[in-house]
């Protein structure tokens, strides 16, 4: 019987622990591939955003770059640039001062071409270049917290990749560390760097990244061909090393199949040690008896396992116990889903909230605070960028006031969503805002900022063939005035100033039109 005992138990202890150590390594193994599939799309995501953002800058000034790197390829090693440059404006002043003395009268790309330039001049123009776009790959690296940013200008023949961009400066030789060393050239072998080189030879941006193994992690590396005018001229290439994650993740992920496998394990020992002292001779019974009932069907067989299981004995204790378990993992469940469906329902009611704050009741298209976030947006593109283009249009509602004393505010509500859905519709590539009772603003970007006479024009016509329409209603035959204002990078500080001068010229428009409020 003894021998029984240990087989049984031992039998029963083997299984449970093999359970064990598989449920508990492959949930751990899930949860860690899980997260680390999530995170390797994210940082896949986050340099491919930050690839195509580079691109937009260069093609922004995009003949002048091409010159940029043709001079680079040609004189890199014939020009010393400060190695601790922060600022980019004493270089600029430096070139515009020799530009000044050798070329008066004359302005680079209108009556005078960059190769028609003084040797002197054309160095200048380029240590001001390089240091701008230097400072601007370094910039974005530390805005968009990735490790290293670059742009590559490839020799296909050799397989050779000139960085030259470099966002990991590097000294000059025997400068004591005071002189960039340009032109870093290295060997990229395609059979070591095949992502990198069909990036270029294809000219496309791939939905892949070029993965680096090594003994901390993982390295991912993105790259976005640059194509000026129908020709490739380099990548910009973006990393970022998830050798930190990967640890943090791994480490969560070990210590809680430790914590789960260590708590189970205990457990199991604990009912196998009961179960050794105390159960086995009551299990060995109750099998026997439930093998009978299997045989007879005798109703009272039940009624001597039940009779069996009361009394305090060590099965009805275990029973007790195994019950017990089952409705405090229940509960648990039932508690689970319970706080997951609260939080469920808390991020609904948040996200309503955030949309609520950013719209606006009446018109349903995006309110002042929405406006505020999008001007902060623009402000911060117009830092260091002397590329930027924008504008801001502002189109005021005309007699609101007389519309809802005459006829009532439903009526001046209707007023107010139709001069919204015009202006939608007439600028429809920009944001608009209604930034007051009667007030919208319009930032103005890309297509429609250069056709902004046309759309201005376009608006005025609408306005004046409304106020001839006598099939409409009264409020329905809006009157509007819109004055526009575009961003001066010489004069202009912030956006707040392009808004000024927007809000006096809509407020001439209103004089023009009559409508200046006397109430």
């Amino acid at each position: 019987m003894n021998d029984k005992k240990r087989s049984l138990l031992f039998k029963f202890g083997l299984i449970f622990t093999i359970f064990t150590v598989i449920a508990v390594a492959l949930g751990g193994l899930a949860t860690y591939y899980s997260q680390m599939e999530s995170y390797r799309r994210q940082c896949e995501r986050n340099i491919r955003d930050i690839g195509a953002y580079l691109e937009r800058l260069i093609l922004q000034d995009q003949d002048n770059f091409a010159i940029y790197q043709r001079y680079y390829m040609a004189h890199f090693a014939e020009v010393d640039i400060p190695f601790d440059i922060n600022n980019y404006r004493a270089a600029q002043a430096e070139y515009e001062k020799l530009f000044a003395m050798h070329h008066s009268g004359r302005t680079f790309g209108v009556d005078i071409e960059f190769d028609d330039m003084d040797p002197e001049v054309q160095k200048a123009w380029f240590i001001y270049y390089h240091e701008y776009w230097l400072l601007t790959f370094e910039e974005a690296r530390v805005a968009f917290n990735i490790p290293y940013t670059y742009y590559l200008v490839p020799k296909e023949e050799i397989f050779n990749m000139v960085y030259m961009i470099d966002g990991e400066r590097t000294a000059k030789k025997d400068s004591d560390g005071k002189i960039l060393y340009l032109g870093d050239e290295y060997n990229d072998p395609i059979e070591k760097y095949p992502v990198q080189w069909e990036a270029w030879f294809t000219g496309r941006k791939l939905d892949k990244s070029q993965v680096w193994d090594n003994e901390w992690g993982h390295t991912y590396a993105y790259y976005t061909p640059l194509i000026i005018n129908g020709k490739k001229l380099g990548l910009i290439g973006t990393e970022v090393e998830v050798k930190t994650v990967n640890e943090g993740i791994l480490d969560n992920t070990l210590k809680q199949i430790a914590g789960v496998g260590a708590i189970v394990i205990l457990c199991v020992l604990v009912l196998l040690w009961y179960i050794n002292r105390r159960y086995i001779s009551k299990i060995v019974r109750l099998g026997e008896n439930i093998k009978k009932y299997a045989e007879v069907k005798d109703a009272e067989i039940a009624g001597t396992i039940e009779k069996d299981a009361t009394g305090g004995d060590e099965l009805a204790a275990l029973s007790m116990q195994a019950s017990a378990m089952i409705l405090e993992l229940e509960n648990y469940m039932k508690s689970l889903v319970d706080t997951t469906k609260r939080l469920g329902e808390a991020q609904e009611k948040a996200d309503a909230m955030s949309e609520m704050v950013n719209k606006d009741a009446l018109t349903g298209i995006r309110n002042k605070t929405a406006y505020d976030k999008e001007i902060r947006r623009v402000e911060w593109e117009m830092q260091g960028h002397d590329g930027k283009e924008f504008g801001i249009a502002m189109i005021d509602l005309n007699f609101l006031k007389r519309i809802n004393d005459t006829y009532g505010h439903e009526q001046g509500n209707i007023a107010i969503k139709k001069l919204c859905h015009m202006v939608c519709t007439i600028f429809d590539h920009s944001p608009v805002f209604r930034i007051g009772g009667d007030e919208f603003a319009v930032v103005l970007e890309n297509n429609d900022y250069k056709n902004v006479d046309a759309l201005v024009a376009q608006f005025n016509a609408k306005i004046e063939e409304m106020a001839q329409d006598a099939t409409l209603e009264p409020w329905e035959r809006i009157s509007a005035a819109i004055g526009v204002a575009y961003y001066d990078p010489v004069t202009d500080s912030s956006a707040a100033n392009v808004f000024k001068r927007a809000d006096k010229a809509m407020y001439i428009r209103k004089k023009e039109m009559k409508a200046v409020r006397t109430e």
